[in-house]
């Protein structure tokens, strides 16, 4: 396991593991996430309107529920589980492979977005928890989950590759850079700031 330290030359990366096949699956292109999830998001607003019969109306809130749940999951998953601070080991080797490592190499292009082998039981957890929830609506909401997350990952794959010089996107670039340069113990939110101003993570 590499030590931490921090740079930010760009696309700079680190090799993580001794076996090649283990380091082979820790790096990821970016357009994984919406070739793998878009398709999904398809399916579930077909499942939606045409297999459960709801109305385009509804599958529309639905879907901005799902958008809305997916913002609250990234802030808490950032906050608490990407940021905590494990005391053993063990511990600390798997939070560096779980951010520890984005910290450190911030441009490392191929591990800027979540391994397939890592979001997919995921998603397949939240949709099983979202039947349970939601019933024959969940559909409508797990699609909108399912696209909030894919924004997620292009939107931060952006932030750091992507010049974004203006309006709206050069105010979540700054966002999301101040949180790697400045203070990474506010501005959780990457696709949104809403729950950071919510919990007062926002910076003083």
């Amino acid at each position: 396991m590499a030590e931490r330290h921090y740079v930010s030359k760009k696309n700079e990366t680190v090799r993580m593991f001794e076996s090649d096949f283990v380091e082979f699956f820790s790096r990821v292109h970016p357009a994984t996430p919406p070739v793998l999830y878009l398709p999904v998001v398809a399916w579930m607003l077909y499942a939606a309107i045409w297999q459960r019969k709801l109305s385009i109306l509804a599958v529309s809130g639905l879907f901005l529920l799902g958008v809305l749940l997916w913002t609250l999951l990234e802030y808490l998953i950032h906050r608490y589980i990407f940021h905590y601070e494990p005391k053993s080991r063990l511990g600390k080797q798997l939070h560096y492979i779980i951010h520890g490592v984005h910290h450190d190499y911030p441009n490392d292009a191929r591990r800027l977005v979540m391994p397939p082998s890592i979001s997919i039981p995921l998603a397949v957890l939240f949709y099983v928890l979202f039947l349970l929830v939601f019933g024959r609506l969940a559909s409508g909401v797990f699609a909108g989950l399912v696209f909030g997350y894919v924004c997620y990952d292009m939107l931060h794959y952006a932030t750091h590759h992507f010049s974004m010089k203006r309006g709206l996107w050069l105010w979540l670039k700054q966002y999301h850079l101040r949180h790697h340069y400045k203070d990474d113990d506010a501005g959780f939110g990457i696709s949104s700031p809403l729950w950071d101003y919510i919990f007062g993570t926002t910076r003083k």
